[in-house]
């Protein structure tokens, strides 16, 4: 059974995935006010004129979507994570790059408020 909502989607994985999750979530709603929370491919899901940044929890990682401008937009300081057009996996044995998240989803903000 798939997740209807974010909270049941997290609440799916072990204890040390959930708690990045949940991290996540909390660094989108501060750099993201009025970004909506939905459930977009299966996966967490934030929407602010459109699809805003989408993540995901793994078994070995956390994966974060920011739609291929954010990742090229941020090549540099991706060059430490595996990515992929459109994706980058934060591996559970590191640190969470906190402000490089945050940084992301502010020029993901700006990216679709100009969209609008």
């Amino acid at each position: 059974m798939s997740a209807k909502t974010i909270d049941e989607y997290i609440a799916g994985f072990p204890a040390n995935v959930q708690e990045r999750l949940n991290h996540i979530r909390g660094i989108v709603h501060d750099n993201a006010p009025g970004a909506e929370e939905a459930m977009a491919y299966g996966i967490p899901t934030f929407r602010l004129n459109g699809n805003l940044v989408h993540f995901a929890g793994y078994k070995e990682h956390v994966g974060f979507y920011p739609a291929p401008s954010g990742i090229k937009a941020f090549d540099k300081q991706l060059s430490g994570y595996e990515s992929a057009k459109g994706s980058v996996k934060f591996p559970l044995s590191e640190p969470l790059p906190v402000r490089l998240i945050a940084e992301i989803v502010k020029y993901r903000v700006g990216e679709n408020i100009l969209k609008a």
